[in-house]
């Protein structure tokens, strides 16, 4: 019995800390400053002792209630790139500064206005604070912080540079966020304007041509070829609109399962990359982030084989995936980097080359940064020549379809103009 009580005491804490109230604190530094914030804390004046022990003067401390909360999307409550990498940012600033773990930690927890984001940040300040080091406690956080992440923070913790791993984790995060924005934008706008043109296209078949049909059955009169196409194709979508619904939501359904299957999210990421102009582009975003990520290990000092297991984890295709995987098997085994990496037949030569000869001058991750800063601009180039082709193509797309449209439903009236004549 008394194992059994002591099993349940960890417990009674857990259920006290969800309870903890939010005090919103406004107050000045020695500047004369004003910094505003929130803070998890029993009473008021345990939010002031706290501002003062951190050099602040307190001028306004209230309980949080829930007109101060705003509303918030479903979706909305996750933690983005983009907070992360303000935390990392602001992380590794006051580190650099000489603040201790805990105090950071404590200053980002009540100052991030990301609910779900201030709450890892409290968990990993206990943990810390319970005795746990810094990287085990981000382990608690997996869908936060990934594996690189907390690589990286072990690393610095061993080597006593926590504040230069974070700096270098911030200009690592900011690549990646730059180079996925890219990405979006490339993709954005021809989806924009596909989905326009189906919806315009829909409309004028489904609402339109109804009233010219009705019209043209008037005149009495067989319609040209284009017009009468137009008219039953109308009729075609009207009576199997629902069908072609449901065919969309069971394609969508069946392909989610296919990618879904490991077999068949493998079959998928090696057919994308020989796709024309989009397999190029993936493979120099794979190739600009698998370099920017192994040079930002290895730099940090987180072993070879560490660092490429990692790096496949992060290369977002799976047969990338597999040829670092299979580049790490072989230098287990004694090999160098160069050879492997030829062998998979997936990396570029110049690639292949230029770490050969960073690995055989020491020099391997200032090498890997230059591959990945030449490829980052590579990523632009290619982005802009596949959105300058794309762009003329759905104006085509879309003039096409507009104007087909008006032709197709205009040769009528132009017919019986011409035979009143």
């Amino acid at each position: 019995m008394p194992a059994a009580t002591a099993r349940t005491q960890p417990a009674a804490p857990k259920t006290k800390r969800s309870a903890v109230p939010i005090f919103l604190w406004e107050a000045k530094t020695k500047s004369g400053e004003v910094k505003k914030g929130e803070m998890e804390a029993n009473d008021a004046a345990a939010v002031d002792a706290r501002l003062k022990s951190l050099g602040l003067t307190p001028s306004k401390v209230r309980k949080k209630t829930f007109l101060d909360a705003g509303i918030t999307l479903p979706g909305t409550g996750g933690v983005n790139g983009k907070d992360l990498l303000i935390f990392v940012r602001q992380f590794a600033t006051m580190i650099d500064a000489g603040l201790p773990l805990v105090q950071c930690l404590d200053i980002l927890g009540s100052q991030t206005p990301n609910l779900a984001f201030r709450k890892v940040i409290f968990a990993i300040k206990t943990r810390v604070e319970g005795g746990s080091t810094f990287s085990d406690a981000l382990k608690d956080h997996p869908k936060v912080f990934d594996d690189l992440f907390v690589q990286l923070c072990a690393a610095g913790e061993v080597g006593g540079i926590l504040d230069t791993i974070l700096n270098r984790l911030a200009v690592y995060r900011e690549k990646a966020e730059k180079l996925k924005g890219k990405i979006k934008g490339a993709l954005t706008y021809p989806l924009i304007v596909l989905t326009v043109g189906i919806g315009v296209t829909a409309l004028l078949l489904l609402k339109v041509t109804p009233v010219f049909e009705k019209m043209f059955s008037d005149f009495g009169s067989s319609l040209p070829a284009p017009t009468q196409f137009i008219v039953d194709l109308s009729k075609w979508l009207q009576a199997y609109i629902g069908y072609i619904f449901l065919g969309i939501i069971g394609a969508a359904a069946a392909f989610t399962a296919f990618y879904r299957n490991p077999r068949g999210r493998q079959l998928f990421d090696k057919g994308i990359l020989y796709v024309p102009l989009v397999g190029s582009l993936l493979t120099k975003v794979a190739v600009a982030r698998f370099t920017r990520t192994l040079g930002t290990m290895i730099s940090s000092g987180v072993p070879i084989l560490d660092a490429l297991d990692v790096t496949a984890k992060t290369a977002g295709n799976r047969t990338i995936e597999g040829a670092i995987q299979f580049v790490r098997t072989k230098i287990s085994e004694g090999k160098n980097i160069a050879g492997p990496l030829s062998e998979t037949k997936v990396f570029p030569s110049m690639v292949v080359q230029m770490i050969g000869v960073g690995e055989a001058t020491g020099a391997m991750d200032q090498m890997l940064t230059k591959i990945a800063d030449f490829y980052d601009d590579e990523v632009d180039t290619a982005v802009g020549s596949l959105t300058a082709m794309i762009e003329p193509l759905m104006m085509v797309f879309l003039g096409g379809v507009v104007g087909g449209f008006l032709i197709a439903m205009y040769l009528p009236i132009f017919t019986i103009a011409s035979a009143i004549k």
